[in-house]
C-alpha cells in the first residue's frame, strides 16, 4: 500500500508538471503576440520555420547626405581582409570669429608670422588604433564648386584642391594623450586634439586682409572672406593606416586654425588669432559682430570591395550562404521569403527574422555596427519602405521591440509579426526585404509619396561591418530563417 501511494504521488506530480508546462508554453506564445490577439488560454499554437533566400548587393540608391553638424571621418583602412579598403576625406570652410574688426589689430601691426596650426577635435576612431595615418591639408580650389549652403552626399566625387599646406603622421592611439601647450604667458594642457602644422604663408595671406569693402576686404564680411579663401581639405594617404578617425568640426574651442604672430599694439608682443568652423546660426538678427553665418562641410568616403565581400558581391548568384554588411556607405543584403505566399490564413502570434553573426577575420578590430536595420523594397526596386506597423509603437520608433541590436547569443531578431499578419490575412504583397546599416534611416511609408525626415541610426558614418549566415549557410542553426508562432483559424 505504501509503495502504491508513492507511485500515485509521483504520477500526480509528473502530470501536474506537464500541465503547468503546457499552460506556460501557451501563455508565452500569447504574450509574444504583443496584443496581436487577446490574452486567452486553452488555444493550440504551432511553430514553423520558413526558409529565406539571401543575396549580397551594393547599396540601393545611396543618397545619404552629410548634415552641417555631423562629425567627419578621415582616414584610410588599407587591409580589411573581409571587405577591402576605405578612404575618407573631409572638406570644410572656416571664417573669422568677428567681422567688422581686424583680428590682427590692423594690416600694418603684424611683424612676423611665427606659426600656423590646424587643431581638430578628436572624438572617436574605428579600426586598428595602433596603425599610423598620414593626413595632408590642402586649400579648396575657388573653382571647385564647394559651397557653404549645400548638403553633400558621402559618395560624391572629390572637390578640386590647390597646393598642400601641411601634413602630419601620427598613431591613432596617441590622440588620447594629453600634451602641454606653452605660450609666452600661458601654459595649458590639451587632450583629444590633433594639431597639424601648416605653412606660414596662409597666415601671411590672412594678415593682409582688412575691413574695407574691396578685393582684400576679407574681414569686412563672410562673403568676401570666402571669395578669398574657400576652405580646407584633409586627405589621408592611401596605402597607409588601417583606421578611420572622427572629428567634431563644430567645437570651436578645439577645432580652429590658429595663427601665431608677433605684432605691435603699442609694443612688440606674441599674439594669436583663430579662425573657426561655425555651422549653426545664433538666434537674433543678422549681424557681423559676432558674425552669424553657416560654414559648409563635406565628407567623401570611398569603398573599394575586396576579399570575401568582393567575391560574393560579384559571384553572379542570387542565393548567397554568407552576407557581408558594411555600414553606410557600404553594402546591403536582400531577403526573400517565398513560403509566405502559401502560408494559410492564421493568427500570427510572433514572426521573427533570425539573423546570426558568424566569425570573420579581424572582427576584434573591425567590429559590428551598433545596430542593423530592416525595411522592404518596392516592387519596381527603386525605393524602400519602412515596416511601419512593426517599427512604430504609438508615436515613437521602438527598436527594442522591432529588433536590430546584437543579442548576447550573437543573433539579431527582427519582429515582423504585423507585416506577416497582413500578408496571410489581407493578401498584402510579400516584398523583398533589405538588411543594412544606414547612418540615418530615411523612413518612407507605402501609402505616402514624400520621405519622412531621416532619423539617426548609427553613432558614426562608415563605422562597423559584420558577416552573417545566409539562408543556405552550412550550419543549419546559424542560417537566416523566419520563425513563426501561429494559431489556425
Amino acid at each position: 500500500m505504501k509503495n502504491q501511494f508513492w507511485i500515485f504521488s509521483s504520477i500526480s506530480i509528473i502530470l501536474f508538471s506537464l500541465i503547468f508546462s503546457s499552460c506556460k508554453r501557451i501563455n508565452e506564445a500569447t504574450e509574444i503576440g504583443q496584443e496581436l490577439i487577446p490574452p486567452i488560454d486553452n488555444i493550440t499554437t504551432f511553430q514553423t520555420f520558413l526558409d529565406v533566400e539571401t543575396n549580397n548587393v551594393s547599396m540601393l540608391n545611396d543618397t545619404a547626405v552629410m548634415n552641417i553638424t555631423d562629425e567627419v571621418a578621415i582616414g584610410n583602412i588599407t587591409s580589411d581582409p573581409e571587405f577591402g579598403s576605405t578612404n575618407a576625406a573631409a572638406y570644410f570652410s572656416i571664417s573669422s570669429n568677428v567681422y567688422g574688426n581686424n583680428p590682427f589689430i590692423n594690416r600694418d601691426s603684424v611683424v612676423k608670422i611665427d606659426s600656423v596650426v590646424l587643431s581638430l577635435d578628436y572624438v572617436a576612431n574605428y579600426g586598428d588604433t595602433n596603425s599610423t595615418q598620414t593626413f595632408r591639408v590642402f586649400e579648396i580650389d575657388q573653382n571647385s564648386g564647394f559651397s557653404d549652403t549645400a548638403l553633400y552626399r558621402y559618395n560624391r566625387p572629390d572637390f578640386a584642391t590647390t597646393t598642400e599646406l601641411g601634413s602630419k603622421t601620427f598613431q591613432v592611439s596617441s590622440l588620447n594623450d594629453s600634451f602641454t601647450l606653452v605660450r609666452r604667458r600661458d601654459t595649458t594642457r590639451e587632450a583629444n586634439v590633433l594639431r597639424i602644422r601648416l605653412d606660414n604663408s596662409i597666415g601671411t595671406r590672412f594678415s593682409q586682409f582688412d575691413t574695407v569693402n574691396h578685393a582684400l576686404g576679407g574681414f569686412r564680411n563672410d562673403s568676401i572672406f570666402k571669395s578669398l579663401f574657400r576652405g580646407l581639405a584633409i586627405k589621408a594617404d592611401q596605402g597607409v593606416g588601417n583606421a578611420l578617425v572622427y572629428f567634431n568640426l563644430n567645437n570651436t574651442s578645439k577645432t580652429r586654425l590658429i595663427v601665431y604672430f608677433q605684432g605691435r599694439n603699442g609694443k612688440l608682443d606674441t599674439l594669436a588669432t583663430a579662425f573657426s568652423h561655425i555651422s549653426l546660426l545664433p538666434n537674433g538678427p543678422i549681424r557681423t559682430n559676432p558674425a552669424n553665418f553657416i560654414n559648409g562641410q563635406a565628407n567623401i568616403i570611398k569603398r573599394e570591395p575586396a576579399g570575401a565581400w568582393a567575391t560574393y558581391l560579384f559571384n553572379g548568384s542570387a542565393s548567397d550562404d554568407k552576407l557581408y554588411i558594411q555600414s553606410e556607405p557600404g553594402s546591403v543584403a536582400t531577403i526573400k521569403v517565398p513560403g509566405l505566399d502559401t502560408l494559410q490564413n492564421s493568427i500570427i502570434h510572433r514572426a521573427e527574422l533570425i539573423v546570426t553573426k558568424i566569425p570573420s577575420a579581424l572582427e576584434n578590430i573591425f567590429t559590428p555596427p551598433i545596430r542593423l536595420f530592416l525595411d522592404r523594397i518596392s516592387n519596381n526596386n527603386d525605393s524602400a519602405f519602412v515596416l511601419d506597423k512593426d517599427l512604430i509603437q504609438g508615436n515613437d520608433f521602438n527598436y527594442a521591440v522591432f529588433g536590430g541590436n546584437l543579442r548576447s547569443d550573437n543573433t539579431y531578431r527582427f519582429n515582423i509579426s504585423r507585416y506577416v499578419q497582413d500578408i496571410v490575412t489581407l493578401n498584402r504583397p510579400n516584398y523583398t526585404l533589405r538588411l543594412h546599416a544606414p547612418y540615418r534611416a530615411s523612413l518612407r511609408f507605402p501609402s505616402a509619396t514624400s520621405e519622412i525626415f531621416p532619423i539617426p541610426f548609427l553613432d558614426f558614418i562608415a563605422k562597423g561591418r559584420i558577416v552573417l549566415g545566409g539562408g543556405n549557410y552550412a550550419e543549419p542553426e546559424k542560417r537566416m530563417r523566419l520563425r513563426i508562432v501561429y494559431s489556425k483559424i
